[in-house]
């Protein structure tokens, strides 16, 4: 629409993403008519017309007015048909945009076609399959990471507001907004769709939010016909027109046209390729490049057993894999709950600790998606050239998915190197950029204690083994454990430490294969217990009231709280007493160190090892009653944190004044915190809470 309100509209006529018919342009008019007619042959009347209504913006990129649908098998074969066309756009789903009213004659070309075109009811189960697959031709999937540098637009704090728009011929996409940062980081991910005859430039604006009209960043184009298919691209975009730059992961997939690099009906294995992949990791190459860990390919064949997604009882499943930040998808197999995808994909490894997450997933309306099933499958644990079929879980992996067995159809093959391998396991792990984010919820919150828990009583058992063999409870135990730690102490070398961490592997060794195989395999699972167990705790839930989940939620994190505030103390007390804030116990801490020195200094430290296990072990014995301790922590808990110096000043200040010292003589006993926050600002506290009584003089 120009400045006068007005717009130079003209129809496209699309068949299966092929343009059979362009109109002419209506110059300055809001209702054109046109009066045009034209023939053309259509192939197969099950597949819809698609009419989208275009704004000549007179060498410019012509704006998009709306689109409409043409159902041909609605019509009647040699009648003319007056049909209203409601025009939508797809990012406006709730608004109208005009109507475009058409005279549609459809005529069979012989009697053979119209004998096919009335056998319509048989065919259709495929009418929307091949409908929506001849709309678009890949999917190409944008992963937004980060920004860097960008243009400062706001001159009171030095920043920007900035977000990110992206256009992809008529669909479009914003991301959020990051306040107030040079640097923004957005990770967020969005799937926009390439069409064969549509614009393949992909435009990125980057504006700065305001309050009035939002400031230009930059801007940059990107050529996705010069971007390889079925393959992540990690891009680095310099933004024309301003300043920084943009990081984007850019894969271009789920292609449905045959005869592509992905498609395992044409597909056919080249001996000679396979050999130099086999070569490019063989280990005398270790070092030629370092990087490549290894290649993985992967074969997806079909699925089978799909939950219903759809009301009708079908679903639109298509399949996405992801290897770190990699991610490719299939085409999508429109109403079906067994799809056969037959694709192929191949990943570049990077590190072999790797697993291969495999979901299928529901296309719905407007592009969103729904969970049908997920595997993942570790790449140590795959075995190659073997094609099976693997169990589709839930989001959590816990349990089947919902469907009717669900599963999928699968081969791999991978080829590494084990030296290189080895090298990349001992640097950092690459970082997952799109990951989601976990809220707090209260059972992830007690099965995490829960999971430390069996640590600590591990550790305290054993302490408690340990302790046992100073009480001499068994003589023999207690004189077996005193003469290993004096041979210990006698002989130790460091060299015997990682010795120690051998024997514990090899005595894991031992235990595995004399217990066999495990009886379920890594990628399967007691599903029908497991099912039980969370249908279980799901009723035993819904029994619980609200006041015994309080309650429960109460316990455990009184637990944690007191395990914090006690390390927190210890550690207050350490820094306290280096502060000189009780300077007796800093002067005691201050010779003991100092002893500790010349001690260390003139004896050998096994020789004190041994002395110092020997008085452990026989003081039960020379010295009955005596009480367990700790010399260093017996110091420190004399050594007041943080918590109590501040009562301390509080203490003080209301000693100062009269009213204080009478008020603190009489109360001493039972005063608590709140009574010291009351003594300071008794006012304030009763504001706070009118109905709380309080203690008065």
């Amino acid at each position: 629409m120009d400045k006068n309100g007005l717009s130079d509209p003209y129809v496209k006529f699309k068949v299966g993403g092929r343009l059979i018919y362009k109109s002419r342009t209506v110059y300055r008019d809001l209702n054109p008519t046109w009066d045009e007619s034209f023939t053309v042959p259509i192939e197969d009347p099950f597949i819809p017309i698609q009419i989208k209504v275009f704004d000549y913006d007179w060498g410019l990129q012509d704006d998009f007015m709306g689109s409409a649908t043409l159902d041909l098998t609605t019509l009647d074969l040699g009648r003319a048909t007056e049909v209203t066309m409601v025009l939508h756009d797809p990012d406006r789903p709730d608004t109208t945009l005009g109507e475009i009213l058409l005279t549609v004659t459809l005529y069979p070309k012989s009697q053979e076609d119209k004998e096919q075109y009335y056998q319509k009811n048989s065919r259709v189960a495929d009418v929307n399959k091949r409908l929506k697959s001849q709309i678009w031709s890949s999917v190409v999937t944008i992963a937004l990471v980060e920004g860097k540098n960008l243009l400062a637009c706001d001159p009171e704090t030095g920043t920007s507001d900035p977000y990110v728009k992206f256009r992809l011929g008529n669909e479009k996409y914003k991301s959020r907004i990051v306040w107030r940062s040079l640097n923004p980081r957005w990770l967020e991910q969005f799937d926009l769709h390439l069409y064969d005859d549509g614009d393949q430039q992909l435009e990125i604006t980057v504006w700065d939010k305001d309050r009035s009209r939002d400031d230009f960043i930059g801007r940059c184009v990107i050529d996705l016909t010069t971007l390889e298919r079925e393959r992540t691209h990690s891009l680095w975009q310099q933004l024309e027109d301003g300043a920084g730059s943009l990081h984007l992961l850019l894969t271009i997939s789920g292609t449905t046209a045959s005869e592509t690099i992905s498609d395992l009906t044409t597909y056919e294995e080249n001996s000679r390729e396979v050999e130099n992949i086999m070569n490019r990791y063989i280990w005398h190459r270790t070092f030629h490049n370092i990087k490549d860990v290894g290649h993985l390919t992967v074969k997806v064949y079909r699925a089978s057993g799909l939950a219903a997604a759809d009301l009708g009882g079908k679903s639109d499943p298509f399949c996405v894999l992801e290897l770190g930040n990699a991610r490719l998808q299939t085409q999508t197999e429109y109403k079906t709950l067994s799809p056969s995808w037959q694709k192929i994909f191949t990943f570049n490894v990077k590190d072999i600790n790797n697993v291969l997450d495999i979901t299928v997933f529901d296309e719905d309306r407007d592009h969103k998606v729904e969970f049908l099933g997920r595997v993942v499958i570790p790449l140590l644990r795959i075995r190659n050239g073997e094609k099976r079929w693997y169990a589709l879980k839930d989001r959590k992996l816990r349990s089947r998915a919902k469907g009717n067995n669900p599963q999928i159809l699968l081969e791999m093959n991978l080829a590494w190197n084990p030296i290189r391998a080895c090298i990349r396991t001992l640097n950092p792990k690459e970082e997952k950029y799109m990951q989601s984010e976990v809220k707090f919820k209260r059972q992830v919150f007690v099965r995490n204690v829960l999971r430390l828990k069996v640590f600590i009583m591990y550790f305290y058992e054993f302490g408690k083994i340990f302790q046992n063999c100073f009480e001499w409870e068994s003589k023999i135990q207690s004189f077996a454990a005193l003469l290993l730690f004096l041979v210990l102490c006698y002989y130790f070398e460091p060299w015997m430490l990682p010795i120690a961490g051998l024997l514990i592997f090899f005595k894991q060794y031992i235990v595995r294969i004399l217990a066999g195989p495990s009886s379920i395999p890594w990628d399967e699972t007691a599903d029908s217990d497991i099912e039980d167990d969370e249908d279980d705790d799901k009723e035993k839930e819904e029994k619980k009231s609200l006041k015994e989940r309080l309650q429960a939620i109460q316990e455990v994190t009184q637990g944690v709280q007191n395990a914090i505030g006690r390390i927190a103390s210890l550690l207050e007390a350490v820094k306290n007493t280096f502060n000189f804030t009780v300077p007796y116990l800093s002067w005691i801490a201050i010779g003991l160190l100092v002893a500790a020195t010349i001690v260390l200094y003139l004896i050998p430290i096994r020789y004190l090892l041994m002395l110092w296990g020997t008085n452990k072990f026989f003081r039960r014995i020379l010295r009955p009653h005596s009480v367990p301790n700790n010399e260093v922590l017996d110091l420190l808990s004399r050594v007041p944190d943080d918590e109590m110096l501040m009562w301390a000043k509080l203490l003080a200040w209301a000693l100062s004044t009269p009213w204080g010292r009478l008020t603190v003589f009489e109360w001493y006993l039972q005063l608590d915190y709140k009574d010291l926050k009351i003594l300071i600002n008794p006012e304030a506290e009763r504001r706070r809470d009118p109905k709380k009584k309080h203690k008065t003089s």
